[in-house]
Order: structure tokens, then sequence, then C-alpha cells
């Protein structure tokens, strides 16, 4: 698991080589493991409506890339592709705050072996560091056999094992 905010762990890892998308959000893992996973992200004006709160659309790119990288350390490193996505909206994130995901299994096993289900919450910066809870998604993934590109998801699965304790 990475936990930044410990020397002892590995540091965060390069979004860019984990996630592209993410990444160009400006999206930072904090802790990946097969039983959880956690990141954060400041609302910039890339990911934000005109109105200046975050788009419900970044959530939903959270919450399905979040549990799609959960159900693939998960898995065993095992090729995943996301099935359904729910996402319910329940309060707003502005421009300027901050705002974790956190992902956790809900069941595991077979074919469409994974649903994972994704908090995203926005963080109090004072010192009380209280988080609000502004979506919830469940995200369903199918898990291949085999990967098509094996030579590709070898070397995605080697940068991932290098940031996460399994």
């Amino acid at each position: 698991m990475i936990k930044a905010e410990d020397s002892s762990s590995p540091p965060p890892p390069p979004m860019a080589s984990i996630d592209r998308s993410l990444h160009a959000l400006g999206f930072q893992y904090t802790l990946i493991s097969p039983g959880k996973l956690t990141g954060r992200l400041k609302v910039t004006e890339t990911c934000c409506q005109p109105f200046d709160v975050l788009n419900g659309g970044v959530s939903a790119l959270v919450a399905e890339s979040v549990a799609s990288l959960g159900a693939y350390v998960a898995s065993g490193f095992r090729r995943v592709a996301g099935v359904q996505l729910c996402t319910n909206h329940v309060k707003a994130a502005l421009l300027g705050e901050e705002v974790e995901a956190e992902a956790k299994p809900i069941q595991v096993g077979g074919a469409i072996q994974k649903v994972w289900e994704v908090q995203i919450r926005k963080i109090d910066p004072s010192p009380s560091g209280s988080k609000a809870l502004l979506s919830t998604s469940k995200v369903t993934l199918f898990c291949y056999r085999q990967a098509p590109h094996a030579t590709k998801d070898k070397d995605y699965a080697e940068t991932i094992k290098k940031y996460a304790r399994l």
C-alpha cells in the first residue's frame, strides 16, 4: 500500500504512468492496496463546471478509475473493464477545495468479479480535517482471464507493484 505521508513507504506513484486521465486533472494516489485505495484531487478550473463546482463527470471518472485500479491489483494484475457505474452526488465541492476518493471492494470473485464502492469526500482545511460526503459510486468490473496485450500489461503491472504493498 502507499501512504504518501509515511516516510517508510514508497514515494507517491508517478501518476502519468498509472492513469493519464487522472494525472491530467491533478489527482494523486495516496494508498494502493488490494483492499483499499485512496487519492486526492484539488478542485481546479480544469475539473469544474462553469459555476465553479466540481463537475459530476469528473467524480464519475475518478470513481471508475480508482475502482478499476483496485480491482486490477486485487485480481492479481489481470486486466479489468468497467461494466456498470452508478454515481449519486449529494453535495458540491467548490473551486480551490480538496477532495479525497476512497475505494473499497464490496464483492470479489468470478468473471464479473469486482464490485467496488467509491466515496468522494470534501476535506475541511481546518485543523479538524473533517470530511463531508460529496458522492458515492458503485462500480462493477469484468475481469479478463488473460490480458489481450501481454507485454504492455506486464509493464503496467510492474509499475503498479513498485508503489503498492501487497
